[in-house]
């Protein structure tokens, strides 16, 4: 795929999932980042570092934006305007109006616009996603989905809401985004967030946010995320539950995805692993992506308006943390 020029732009942890992911399916890749980072990230996967953001998306087929949330509305618009399709880390934006603007512009200017969701390409919620599609558990009418990682003080600006939106976005946006993609459009949002929520965040710092999305279809979604200590292990779960039975997942825990009391076939719900993918979930969103860019393949499981629908709902759960009340959220994004 040598007619992808690539500028990613951000060297961080992301920009390390995704450069292996470039270069491994023979896409040229310019690297910018504003720090010291780039020449490390650039050396190890076969990369060029350019020495401004301007040399990096000029000629570029495709910018991958691997920067902090704040940055991602000013620098997916340069890379529209320079006529490059554009790859934009979650969130699209720290805002609803800042998100739609993106997805605008792109559309305007005939340019794919793929937001990384990459929870969408992780085994378990794929199979989840096609188990639900079977209607092996019948009629779903609830869900719990949690997301524990270590609090993220390694870089300031995750602490910062103002820069990263704080849990609520930068943390459970992706479970926000399984939710609809599984449930359909969320109609109300009532969230609660505690716990060390502003900059700077000290070591041992910890926060937590629980959401409830109301979905139109009448499934209720519960959505729990933490920041923890320090050696606090890597966790996701997940029970959904229908009238045929209930689905569950746990990433520490859960060798594969297990379907109990159902009376249906459950056979084909065992053996997708938790940690052992095969192929990276990134690689996976990045070949999918590749593929429509270069118009040789369908459109991707996740689009611009998805992404614009999990701000929404990202930024209702903050409204509602902030007042304590729900929030109802009317129409679709589209």
């Amino acid at each position: 795929m040598a007619e992808l020029d690539v500028a990613l732009i951000g060297a961080g942890g992301i920009a390390r999932t995704h450069l292996p992911a470039w270069t491994a399916l023979g896409a040229r890749v310019r690297v910018y980042a504003p720090d010291d980072r780039a020449p490390g990230l650039a050396r190890d996967f076969g990369a060029t570092v350019v020495g401004t953001r301007e040399a990096a998306i000029a000629g570029a087929s495709v910018v991958d934006v691997c920067t902090p949330t704040h940055t991602h509305r000013e620098i997916a618009l340069a890379a529209l305007a320079a006529g490059a399709h554009v790859l934009c880390e979650k969130p699209l934006a720290l805002t609803t109006a800042d998100a739609t603007l993106v997805a605008d512009t792109a559309q305007a200017a005939g340019l794919r616009l793929y937001p990384g969701h990459v929870v969408r390409f992780f085994p378990a919620y794929a199979r989840l996603r096609q188990r639900v599609a079977e209607g092996a558990l019948g009629r779903v009418a609830v869900a719990r989905f949690t997301r524990t990682g270590r609090y993220p003080t390694w870089s300031p600006w995750f602490a910062d809401p103002a820069r990263s939106g704080g849990i609520l976005v930068d943390q459970m946006i992706h479970d926000f985004d399984i939710a609809r993609w599984l449930f359909g459009e969320v109609v109300r949002v009532h969230a609660q967030q505690r716990g060390h929520l502003t900059a700077p965040a000290p070591d041992g710092a910890v926060a937590s946010g629980t959401a409830v999305l109301t979905h139109e279809s009448g499934v209720i979604t519960q959505v729990v995320g933490v920041w923890a200590p320090p050696h606090t292990p890597f966790r996701t779960t997940f029970h959904v539950t229908g009238t045929h039975g209930t689905l569950s997942h746990d990433s520490l825990a859960s060798p594969g995805l297990r379907v109990t009391g159902s009376d249906r076939d459950a056979a084909g719900a065992d053996g997708i692993p938790s940690g052992d993918f095969g192929e990276s979930p990134y690689a996976t969103q990045i070949t999918e992506f590749a593929a429509a860019f270069t118009g040789r393949g369908p459109e991707p499981r996740v689009s611009a308006r998805d992404g614009v629908a999990a701000v929404r709902i990202a930024e209702a759960a903050v409204t509602s943390a902030r007042t304590g009340r729900a929030v109802p959220l009317e129409g679709s994004p589209a």
